[in-house]
């Protein structure tokens, strides 16, 4: 035997172990064969072919003791229809071209994995080979069934089982102890590759008279053979060996397949082959694994033809009677020609073989006839294909120069008239930089006019200030602002109100300088608005705001009268008006950062213009245009009313100033403080009691409409600023429709009532 050889796994296996390959007639089977041919065997080496095919309760089965074993029948199971021989015939040419001796097995077994793994652990077989398909496997069965999956995870544990999917290994499942020594298989595959098989001897002139004694000695070896055959399981095919003593493996003579030639007619000559094969199947006998081994046809099988005898059934040894051999020797004795039928009979034999040997001949001359054809046909359109392919080129090449030349000549017009455009543009353009610098002189001589002459807000002197505070007595003094005291005096016989720097404030100058720089340039209804600045004492001078600040309003400080619910929607819409203004400020927006009610004052009208304004920062405008944010170095405004986002990251946005406004505008209608406010209202709002949440101050409030403003509020102070609605989108439409409804509803009242309406009735104390 061959050395042993190792799988591309790494995994060592002996030649002397049982090598199976599970077939069936779908693709997946042969892929599997060639595989494991390619990959497991080496010349000269056996392999058992298993096919299992649906129990019937008439035939044996693979666990049935009655079961009959032979050499010269599909193992296991009986075949009566030979419907199967043509399933293995593939599968024993695939190993007659590569040199392997195969086994058919014929198993029978309703679960086909089961059936497998049980004739595993009988025969101890050490490879099984499994192909993998889509299909429901080697049966076909009406639930599709993962038969290579089943073997792999029931198969003994001295077993190696390869699971090839399209030529390919897929799943190994490797064993993990080695076979028992004793295999009864195993010992009968060598005894019969060691074992010569019987020979009849050759008829002579000179042996003629000696046929009784021939015909015993061959019915002893006969009878000794089918004995053996008996006890055993069975052999490979390769070791069959006809009455000439040759065996099947020997009886080749030509190279190609002829099953697999001219596959495409039928012809004489293969019917004939055809009928030889059917006296093969009529006798038991195994097809040989190529239809070229005919040639040498087993003594026995001429002998039983030509005397008319019964064809012998290995299957049923008990056919194989010495009685039958009797009668032949008798009649045999009476003619006395027994030399002439065997002449008769090596002479068919040597015409078969010839005739075989022309056949053969024939087909291989067809087939390469029938090959050169066919390549000068591919040749003849291959040149064709060649000869289009170049004209087509021409033409494709004479159309491309057609059109280069029709480019070039259009590039060539259209330079010559870009240099002209070239020159007049260079004309225009000299033209222009003169003009432009001579603009800008005389613009630069305009703005430095401007800037010795245009004082865009009145400077006060420390002089003045003093006077009209008294030297900044207290009780002058109206409040504390965010950064100084707040001052009430008259300057230029006007009531005004100074915001005076502390001397401790880390960025009181630079507020100052901001609120200055800002305010003195711009100008709204709802804004504070700045008469003029001290730089000197670090003053700022405002308007006079009687009614004091929102805050004070809203906790009714001095026992002032409550805001009516009209008064607290307009103020509402002209703080989202006023917002809006600062964030859409070109070229930068602004930002206020620390708007809440004590920064909202209100004139003796009631119309509340924002203050503070000199804590804004001046946003860049490249990140204006869709969440428009800047970070800052340190946080500035009110606890309860400052962005979350801001306070975590500094990063300030104009949403931030939305956070704020959401925060007041719960403050408007439920007069509380700032602390879980949100809270409040969200669990008011899903416990359905938010009337009972409202400033109990106003009796009348429109609750439906309160109710879409404390939504709308709720949203404003989202912890996310992703979350916060639009200003001009939703948040300023929405106040607008409230100012709307509050302005019918408070004219209404004016004209039925004659007394004077609650913000008229109103006083409050002297505050900024």
């Amino acid at each position: 035997m061959a050395k042993n050889r190792r799988d591309k796994d790494g995994g060592a296996f002996g030649t002397d172990g049982l090598i199976a390959v599970a077939i069936d007639r779908d693709k997946s089977s042969q892929n599997a064969l060639k595989w494991a041919v390619d990959n497991l065997l080496q010349k000269g080496q056996t392999i058992l072919l298993i096919h299992v095919k649906p129990r019937a309760p008439s035939v044996c089965s693979i666990t049935t003791k009655t079961c009959q074993v032979n050499n010269d029948a599909p193992l296991v199971c009986g075949d009566p229809d030979g419907s199967y021989r043509q399933l293995f015939l593939p599968f024993r040419c695939l190993c007659s071209r590569k040199d392997i001796q195969c086994k058919d097995v014929l198993l029978e077994e309703s679960d086909v994995g089961k059936g497998l793994v049980e004739y595993a652990n009988q025969v101890f077989i050490e490879v099984l080979v499994v192909g993998s398909s889509s299909k429901s496997g080697f049966l076909r069965f009406n639930k599709p069934t993962d038969i290579p999956g089943t073997i792999t995870k029931t198969a003994p544990d001295f077993c190696t089982v390869y699971v090839i999917a399209k030529g390919k290994l897929t799943t190994k499942k490797t064993a993990s102890r080695a076979a028992p020594s004793v295999s009864p298989l195993r010992t009968q595959l060598q005894q019969n590759s060691l074992k010569p098989h019987p020979r009849l001897p050759s008829p002579s002139p000179s042996t003629n008279h000696n046929t009784r004694a021939e015909r015993q000695s061959f019915e002893s070896q006969n009878r000794r053979s089918i004995d053996d055959q008996s006890d055993s399981s069975f052999r490979p095919p390769s070791s069959r060996r006809g009455l000439n003593g040759r065996s099947y493996g020997e009886l080749s003579f030509a190279d190609s397949d002829i099953s697999f030639m001219s596959s495409g007619r039928p012809s004489t000559e293969r019917n004939s082959l055809s009928s030889l094969y059917d006296n093969y199947d009529s006798n038991r006998t195994p097809p040989p694994p190529r239809l070229s081994n005919f040639s040498d046809v087993d003594y026995g099988s001429f002998e039983s033809m030509s005397y008319g005898r019964k064809s012998m059934d290995i299957n049923s040894p008990t056919a194989f009677s010495i009685g039958s051999f009797d009668n032949e020797r008798s009649s045999s004795a009476s003619q006395g020609g027994d030399g002439d039928v065997e002449a008769e009979m090596r002479r068919l034999k040597l015409e078969l073989k010839q005739t075989m040997e022309m056949y053969s001949t024939a087909c291989k001359e067809a087939l390469t006839a029938k090959q050169k054809a066919t390549e000068l046909q591919r040749w003849k359109l291959e040149e064709e294909r060649k000869f289009e392919e170049a004209k087509h080129a021409e033409e494709a090449a004479l159309a491309t120069v057609e059109k280069e030349r029709a480019k070039s000549k259009a590039a060539i017009e259209a330079a010559e008239a870009a240099q002209r455009i070239a020159e007049i543009e260079s004309k225009k353009r000299i033209n222009a930089e003169m003009k432009a610098l001579k603009e800008s002189e005389e613009k630069k001589k305009a703005v430095d006019a401007l800037a010795h002459s245009d004082i865009r807000y009145r400077k006060y002197t420390i002089e003045e200030i003093e006077d009209a505070t008294e030297y900044f007595d207290d009780k002058y003094k109206i409040g504390e602002g965010s950064y100084g005291p707040v001052y009430k005096c008259y300057l230029d016989h006007t009531p005004v109100a100074v915001k005076v720097l502390r001397p401790d404030a880390t960025q009181g100058r630079s507020q100052f300088q901001q609120e200055v720089e800002v305010l003195s340039c711009m100008r709204h209804p709802n804004m504070v608005l700045l008469l003029g600045a001290c730089p000197e004492c670090g003053c700022l001078v405002y308007e006079y705001m009687a009614n004091g600040s929102l805050e004070d309003r809203l906790f009714r400080q001095g026992d002032s009268p409550p805001l009516s619910w009209q008064t607290r929607f307009r103020i509402a819409a002209e703080i989202g008006t006023v917002l809006l203004f600062l964030h859409q400020t070109k070229p930068e927006p602004l930002v206020h950062r620390d708007l809440k009610p004590a920064n909202i004052l209100l004139d003796r009208n009631f119309v509340s213009k924002v203050a503070d304004v000199g804590l804004a920062r001046l946003v860049p405008p490249s990140v204006a245009n869709t969440v428009t944010q800047y970070r800052m170095t340190s946080t500035a405004g009110t606890f309860c009313y400052i962005d979350p986002e801001y306070q975590q990251t500094g990063m300030l946005g104009v949403k931030s100033d939305i956070y704020s406004l959401g925060i007041m505008f719960l403050q408007l209608i439920t007069g509380k403080a700032p602390m879980g406010l949100t809270h409040y209202v969200e669990k008011a709002l899903e416990k359905g009691n938010f009337k009972g949440l409202l400033d109990p101050s106003v009796s009348d409030w429109p609750v439906e409409d309160t109710t879409e403003f404390a939504k709308l509020a709720l949203k404003c102070a989202e912890i996310r600023r992703k979350d916060r609605p639009d200003l001009s989108k939703v948040i300023l439409p929405e106040l607008n429709r409230l100012r709307a409804l509050a302005e019918s509803t408070q004219s209404a009242v004016v004209i039925n009532s004659s007394g004077p309406t609650p913000c008229e009735s109103q006083t409050s104390s002297p505050k900024l």
